[in-house]
């Protein structure tokens, strides 16, 4: 297998690093250190750490996209679907112990007033990721899991954010219980039909 390049050892540590440390809690310095190359280095494939940081979110949601691959399994029903990869996210996030949560979502309180070019990357993402799940909950409403009062570009932007709130949650707390109520109201409440659909 051929040495990942320069700047892809930059990208994997920068998100390791900001992921962990937060953007203004680490410097150029602990991203090379990290990647193991030289700090100067870095200005050869990046700009600034603000550069590196649109980067990694490019990065973030590429990866992103490779967990929402599930949403197309169409063995299930789409509200199956849908439950199975937000319950897949919590035991993610139960497996790190809750201490980094999304990426979306930290840079978004710490940069949002800051940095535009960061702010753009993480509203695209945002955006992206809740047209994933629009695509499934219009699939649930065609299918009759769900009912056809709500848009489900609405619905979708409703359940993005209320499982942020949730996972914000579950990291104070330090334990799964705000996600696991997301799971239960959302799913066996607010979008259920009365079918076990639902059921994890």
């Amino acid at each position: 297998m051929p040495r990942p390049s320069v700047r892809d050892r930059l990208l994997a540590a920068g998100l390791e690093t900001l992921r962990t440390q937060g953007f203004n809690g680490c410097g150029v310095q602990d991203i090379t250190d990290a990647a193991g190359v030289p700090k100067g280095s870095f200005y050869n494939h990046f700009d600034s750490k603000e550069a590196l940081g649109a980067a990694v979110v490019d990065q973030y949601m590429r990866v992103g996209e490779e967990r929402l691959a599930p949403l197309q399994d169409t063995s299930l029903t789409p509200l199956r679907r849908l439950r199975q990869y937000f319950a897949a996210q919590v035991d993610m996030l139960v497996e790190t112990k809750f201490e980094c949560g999304c990426l979306l979502a930290n840079f978004a309180a710490e940069l949002a007033d800051h940095s535009p070019l960061i702010r753009e990357r993480v509203a695209a993402s945002f955006a992206t990721w809740a047209r994933r799940i629009e695509d499934v909950l219009r699939e649930a409403q065609a299918a009759g899991e769900v009912a056809a009062d709500v848009s489900p570009d609405m619905l979708a932007t409703f359940m993005l954010s209320a499982w942020e709130g949730a996972v914000l949650r579950a990291r104070v707390e330090k334990g799964r219980a705000p996600l696991d109520g997301f799971l239960w109201l959302a799913f066996d409440r607010a979008l259920s039909q009365g079918t076990p659909a639902c059921s994890r």
